[in-house]
């Protein structure tokens, strides 16, 4: 029996022609859920754009007495166009047009452009969870975008890095992925690993503080 491309689970007879189980397939349809609209998770990073503290680093800002308050450098990334939010989503938006299964919104506001790009993606995560070649890298960017705008938007603490050695031989490097990660890139080598391949990385040598 063949287990999830995106997760330990094997995969049943209900799962015939999957390489996704309908598990993940239904985390992923409510994650995306949650960040879109309204009231979703991508429109309250605008109650986040000015912190409620001003930490040493991550804000942009003069900050003096009767000056523009600084920004939080995380959400305006997270809010950009070409940020991790919008910029990913419509990157696989257009991904699956070529396959015939999405249709990429041309113009309207940032927030209409997610919701438009979430809608096409969640009607078509069926098909992805049966025939597209990458489908687990998908599930696990639509959980790593939720995580983050959770974390960001709740205040919960950053995940913990963990160092892990890469597999490129005669190279040594250590890379510090976290649960989240979308990927990662050797620092010595330049080796570029997607989330799957670099969490399953053996674990490396911390490095100095």
């Amino acid at each position: 029996m063949t287990t999830c491309t995106a997760c330990p689970r094997e995969l049943t007879h209900d799962d015939t022609g999957r390489t996704i189980c309908r598990t993940c397939e239904d985390r992923a349809s409510q994650q995306l859920a949650a960040i879109a609209g309204p009231d979703g998770l991508y429109a309250a990073l605008d109650q986040h754009l000015i912190p409620t503290r001003r930490p040493a680093t991550g804000t942009i800002g003069r900050g003096a007495a009767g000056s523009s308050a600084p920004c939080s450098l995380d959400t305006l990334d997270l809010m950009s166009q070409a940020g991790p939010v919008l910029g990913t989503l419509e990157a696989w938006v257009r991904d699956w047009e070529g396959y015939g299964r999405a249709h990429l919104r041309a113009g309207g506001t940032l927030q209409q452009r997610v919701d438009a790009a979430i809608g096409t993606l969640r009607f078509n995560l069926g098909w992805a969870c049966s025939e597209h070649p990458a489908a687990e890298e998908f599930i696990d960017e639509v959980g790593a975008i939720w995580r983050r705008l959770t974390r960001l938007t709740t205040g919960e603490r950053a995940p913990r890095r963990i160092p892990v050695q890469c597999s490129t031989p005669d190279c040594g490097g250590v890379l510090t992925p976290t649960i989240e990660t979308a990927g990662e890139t050797c620092p010595d080598c330049q080796h570029e690993y997607g989330r799957t391949e670099v969490l399953r990385l053996r674990p490396g040598a911390r490095t100095a503080a």
